[in-house]
């Protein structure tokens, strides 16, 4: 009898102080759910789009810049083949964009660039220039991140914004407790900005020390030092 008297007690519904928070995430679940999809397997069509993307656009990065140059400005120095070949290449951004449940309709500013890339490629040597500026592999990872930003609340980026080293992180986690720990994982996936920040601290003492030479040099050979 004692039992039965504490199981209500025991069931007695817990109150949520941000309803709205809930609701939400109920309605992301459920968008995931219509599509087939888990948060996970989003999180990895989206950083094999944005490796895609970096292969197209951008596998070297202009100095300062986000503009760089990949696949698709190299094959634009191959009159109408390369352009063509191009074109069937980007169209695998798009694949993976509906693959996420991007309806056609946000595509369309991709397609209609990658169209007019592969026109203004034809054209030789500006074609290959412009296609520095006209990504459209660049574009669709736009639109699809904002997508699943909208519909699943995935908000992360460091996924897309390096996505290689993301992936080796991944799989290392599997396999070592180590590597989940989140200041080791922060420092792992920011390996590039800490070796350019090295980089940076080396020029700038290599500058100051030149600078210091010359002034002494200076001073000994006229005198004022």
């Amino acid at each position: 009898m004692d039992k039965f008297k504490k199981s209500p007690k025991a069931s007695k519904p817990t109150v949520t102080k941000n309803p709205v928070t809930t609701d939400l995430q109920i309605n992301y679940e459920l968008n995931l759910a219509e599509h087939g999809l888990t948060r996970e397997q989003v999180i990895a069509t989206e950083r094999k789009l944005a490796k895609f993307a970096n292969a197209m656009d951008s596998v070297v990065r202009i100095p300062f810049t986000k503009q760089g140059l990949g696949a698709d400005a190299a094959l634009s120095t191959i009159p109408l083949a390369g352009d063509l070949a191009g074109l069937a290449l980007t169209s695998y951004s798009f694949v993976l964009g509906r693959r996420l449940g991007v309806p056609a309709s946000k595509m369309t500013p991709a397609v209609r660039l990658a169209l007019i890339d592969t026109v203004v490629g034809i054209i030789p040597a500006v074609g290959t220039l412009l296609d520095i500026f006209i990504r459209p592999s660049r574009k669709t990872l736009f639109i699809v991140h904002q997508h699943i930003q909208q519909e699943y609340g995935i908000t992360e980026t460091t996924h897309m914004d390096r996505p290689f080293l993301h992936e080796q992180l991944e799989n290392k986690q599997r396999n070592s407790k180590f590597w989940r720990n989140p200041v080791v994982a922060w420092l792992y996936l920011h390996i590039p900005d800490i070796l350019g920040l090295i980089f940076i601290a080396v020029i700038l003492w290599g500058v100051w020390a030149g600078i210091g030479w010359l002034v002494s040099f200076f001073g000994r050979v006229t005198g004022f030092g």
